[in-house]
């Protein structure tokens, strides 16, 4: 199971979504916002994050923290926004790699398509075109 990292400054949504991302199986480490971002991603081994910030500044500063370590610059990160617009002209600037933007109002199931487009898949689940087929 994936593990994903997701901060969130509502804790009633917060919970709602992590009841979402584990049933579409995601094993998820919430919390509030919090300027510890780089511990928290190392002590849960978080594959992949999501931000749900009712403030665009607060989402990027987590984005701004997580990016500036150098482990953890391709991190796989969805953020989501009540203000796509903005949300998407600061990503811009940053030249942000590996992030998709969902706007408000979302779904569980949005935010786990997107996890699962981000994160990368096991090689063993990739089936290889050119390895020989073994004979019986």
């Amino acid at each position: 199971m994936p593990r994903v990292l997701l901060i969130d400054d509502t804790p009633e949504i917060a919970e709602l979504l992590t009841f979402a991302l584990r049933d579409h199986g995601y094993e998820v480490a919430a919390t509030g916002f919090t300027g510890e971002i780089n511990d928290l991603i190392a002590e849960c081994h978080a594959e992949a994050l999501v931000f749900d910030c009712s403030a665009l500044e607060m989402s990027e500063s987590l984005f701004d923290a997580v990016r500036s370590v150098a482990d953890q610059a391709a991190l796989p990160i969805v953020i989501i926004s009540d203000t796509p617009e903005k949300a998407d002209a600061s990503l811009r600037r940053r030249e942000a790699e590996h992030v998709l933007l969902i706007p408000k109002p979302f779904t569980g199931s949005q935010v786990a398509r997107a996890l699962s487009e981000l994160i990368p898949k096991p090689q063993s689940a990739v089936p290889n075109p050119q390895s020989p087929i073994p004979n019986p």
